[in-house]
Parts: C-alpha cells; structure tokens; sequence
C-alpha cells in the first residue's frame, strides 16, 4: 500500500509540476531545485524525484547524472516532428472515428463542440483547451483502437504543454475554432477522409504557430547558428508530409 500511496502522491506533483512550466513559472532550460520545491508542495524528496523521472519520460524534464534535473529545451526541428508524428496519429483516429460514430457518439462530440464555441466567444483561453482536450480524447476513444491509442496516449503529454504555448498566438483561438468547426462538420457527415484531413491540418497549424513562439525564446536550444539552420532547413524536410494530406 505504500508503493501505491507513493506513486500516486509522485503522479499529483508531476501534473503540478507540468502546470508550472506551461504557467512559465518553471522556464524551459531552469534548474529544478529539490528542497524549496518540496517546501511548496508540501512532500518529501522521494516523490518529488519519482516525478521527475516521470516526466522525464515525456520529454519535459531532462535528468543527468551527478547534476540533477533541469526543464528540458528541445528544438523547434524537435517539436515540429513530434506534432507531424501526432498528426499522422491522431488523423488516424479521426478518420476511425468518423467511420464508427454513431448517433450517441456524434451526441456527445456534439456537446463538447458547442461549449467550444462557448469559451471561444468568451475568449476563455484555458477552458478552451481543457475542453479541446477532452474533444481529442473522446475522438481517439471512439476510434477503438487500442494499440493506437496506446500509441497516442504517449506522445499526447508530451505535446500538451505546447498545445497551451500556442493558443495564446494572435489569432490563433481564432483560427483554431475555424479547424474545429470544419472537423465537426465531417463527423457530422461522416466522412473518414475528410475527417483525417481536418485534423492533420489542425495539428501541422498548431506546429506553425509555435514557431513564433519560438522566434522569441532566444536560449531556446543554445545556439543560434543551430536554430537558424533547423528554421530554414530542417522544418522544411518536416513539413514535406503536410502536402501529401
């Protein structure tokens, strides 16, 4: 019982810890120190280090040995193939869903769509993704594959801290409820193929828009010259796959 009461006290400091670096209260690139951290949340060291290591496996906290942890700083070449990977991914499970829908599931895509539409004309930010969130989860649910899943459940925490870094861009709630009107409508129609075509779109946009994030954060990736080549490069290789959609 205690191996369990550990674990789930190290998942609940993890998620606060997440909230903190979307909050930018943690700064990719900012040494994680144990004890005021642990004086804030009121924990032991040891399920604050558990944590980390989970985090760890998701790519938000880098671990190195003898040195401790530190917010991890990927690149822009590095989050624009993790959200060409989810792309792919999750266009799949759009594409399974709208094959599969039926009355009672388009009911209750239908009542995520419409408190969508809700926070977005009460340009609520953040229930706005928490609500797209779920919109998401109950797409890859419906689509009933569960190795699938399995698949996009990895890689979806990995990416939802630059889900929330992106919606804040000028415009971007804007044009994101554009894409969200346009993939209801195909599962309303289901229509697989367009169904796997909006979502891909919305994702690569979502990658787009982190770029101007990223055009900002100058100690994003330490060094320059390599960011510079990744932008005018690198990107372009990744994005070759947008055209085939």
């Amino acid at each position: 019982m205690t191996t369990i009461r550990v674990q789930s006290l190290a998942q609940e400091v993890a998620k606060r810890i997440q909230v903190m670096i979307r909050k930018g209260i943690l700064k990719q690139g900012d040494k994680i120190v144990e004890k005021p951290l642990c004086q804030a949340m009121g924990v032991s060291r040891t399920p604050l280090r558990e944590a980390l290591r989970l985090l760890s496996s998701e790519g938000l906290i880098e671990l190195t040995p003898n040195k401790g942890a530190c917010v991890a700083q990927p690149t822009m070449r590095d989050i624009r193939e993790m959200f060409w990977v989810m792309s792919i991914l999750e266009g799949t499970c759009a594409r399974e869903c709208a094959e599969k829908i039926d009355d009672q599931g388009l009911k209750k895509l239908d009542n995520l769509y419409r408190r969508l539409e809700e926070h977005f004309e009460n340009k609520n930010h953040e229930r706005y993704m928490a609500v797209n969130h779920r919109y998401h989860v109950l797409v890859q649910e419906m689509a009933g594959n569960k190795v699938l899943s399995e698949v996009v459940n990895g890689l979806r925490q990995k990416i939802l801290l630059y889900r929330y870094q992106q919606i804040y861009q000028p415009d971007r709630l804007k044009t994101s409820m554009q894409e969200h009107r346009r993939l209801h409508e195909a599962f309303k129609n289901k229509d697989p193929e367009a169904a796997e075509k909006w979502m891909k779109d919305h994702l690569i946009r979502q990658s787009d828009a982190l770029e101007s994030v990223y055009s900002k954060m100058s100690h994003i990736g330490g060094n320059s010259k390599r960011e510079a080549h990744t932008r005018n490069g690198s990107i372009r290789r990744v994005r070759q796959p947008r055209q085939k959609a």
